[in-house]
């Protein structure tokens, strides 16, 4: 506060003007101040999350295959400095598959023999919900993903994925039915895409789903792993290795890239996968990401653009399992498109969720993907759709995260294949 003496109205005047212009350039001068203070911070706070650690991966990898650009794998670590805890709130899961919130809460859970769970945030688990079709649940089969409706409010319905059994073999197939008032059982389910062809084996189904915010249905197929099948991902006539598109019907979504291509299915939207288990959008950039798993190295990080060839099996990161290459052992090619990161040893990417919570600020719009036979949740922080950190959650549990989503509490849920329902949040 500046002190003014007894003064004459003119002189006055002349010192009320003279005063003000000082406390504005005082006012500008401090927020400016504060202003570059405060940038200062926050770029020294993301030089910090980018560079603090060394990577989480310090193994040897398979293969001297090297990354097309700086970062695109093996990059800095990153630490969650906010405490939280995890907590296993339920234990003796049949093989659960996915885990997503409904909306007033409660979690659903696949069972991979063909059943529905639902769960408390608290770990009170209802009885088997059946009602599903023949599921081939061999190896990487059975009953896999599943989403509410968007209107499942008033609809009760869930969407579905599932490796469906028959007598010419088994595929993805996508299907939707009505939750019971009493939530014993799914009435009038019914199939509404499948995955042709059909192939008798058990690997390789994918497979995740999410809902856009037109309603319409992002879906991964994967290419069903045999040396017979797998060039299926580079060919637009089968829905091997695929992103689907298709509204809430099962029918493509009109303007869909490949409509118009002689011979191709119109529900492709992207190609070129290996075994993409999972998938989600970016709650701020409306962008889809998926995880997929490669062979013996290789598993990737994508952002999926429609028409795009994501280059399995011509180009990869990885190696057959018995070390050879993986056909001309090549990782890059013009018109194929690279990975926004990859890992070599693998994480064995499974489910996936973009953090959008506040509950924990410095994990908002982070990603969140199970880890199979890595036994962890890998936590990338992304940055103009770079990956410039990496973290290791839950690795002394010994368990394989088949699935993490996002409940409606701000707090992560995680499914392991031992059968465990993990609770991951802020710790009060």
């Amino acid at each position: 506060m500046l002190y003014l003496k007894s003064l004459k109205p003119k002189q006055m005047q002349h010192y009320t003007i003279i005063t003000l212009c000082l406390s504005v350039l005082f006012i500008l001068s401090c927020q400016a101040q504060t202003s570059d203070s405060n940038k200062d911070r926050e770029e020294e706070k993301n030089d910090t999350v980018a560079t603090a650690y060394p990577p989480v991966e310090t193994r040897e990898p398979n293969t001297n295959y090297q990354p097309a650009f700086e970062g695109q794998t093996r990059i800095a670590g990153v630490k969650t400095t906010t405490p939280y805890e995890a907590t296993i709130i339920a234990e003796g899961l049949s093989s659960p598959w996915a885990v997503t919130a409904l909306p007033d809460g409660r979690l659903l859970i696949t069972q991979k023999a063909g059943t529905l769970r639902i769960a408390t945030t608290t770990g009170s688990v209802g009885a088997p919900i059946t009602g599903f079709p023949a599921v081939d649940n061999r190896s990487q089969g059975g009953l896999l993903d599943v989403a509410p409706a968007p209107d499942f409010e008033t609809s009760r319905v869930l969407y579905f994925t599932l490796a469906e059994s028959t007598p010419q073999g088994s595929l993805t197939a996508v299907g939707k039915g009505r939750l019971s008032d009493d939530e014993t059982v799914m009435e009038d389910f019914r199939i509404i895409f499948r995955a042709i062809p059909y192939y008798d084996n058990s690997m390789h189904f994918g497979s995740r789903l999410v809902f856009d915010n037109k309603g319409n249905l992002f879906v991964s197929t994967g290419e069903r792993s045999d040396l017979a099948t797998r060039p299926n991902a580079q060919k637009l006539n089968t829905a091997h290795g695929k992103v689907i598109y298709i509204t809430a019907d099962g029918k493509p979504v009109p303007g869909n890239p490949f409509m118009n291509t002689e011979g191709a299915l119109p529900e492709i939207y992207s190609y070129g996968h290996r075994n993409p288990q999972g998938l989600d959008i970016h709650p701020v950039t409306g962008d889809l990401w998926l995880s997929e798993m490669g062979p013996r190295g290789g598993d990737e990080i994508n952002l999926i653009k429609p028409g795009k060839n994501y280059g399995w099996a011509t180009i990869t990161y990885g190696i057959e399992y018995s070390g050879k290459a993986v056909g001309e052992g090549i990782t890059q090619m013009e018109g194929m498109e690279q990975p926004v990161h990859y890992w070599d040893p693998v994480l064995s990417p499974s489910g996936m969720t973009f953090y959008s919570s506040s509950a924990i600020p410095e994990w908002q719009h982070n990603l969140f993907i199970g880890g199979l036979n890595s036994k962890h949740i890998a936590r990338l922080v992304i940055k103009d759709n770079k990956v410039v950190g990496e973290e290791r959650l839950l690795e002394s549990e010994g368990q394989r995260f088949r699935d993490v989503g996002e409940g409606r509490d701000g707090a992560l849920y995680a499914v392991t294949d031992e059968g465990r329902l993990y609770r991951i949040a802020k710790r009060n």
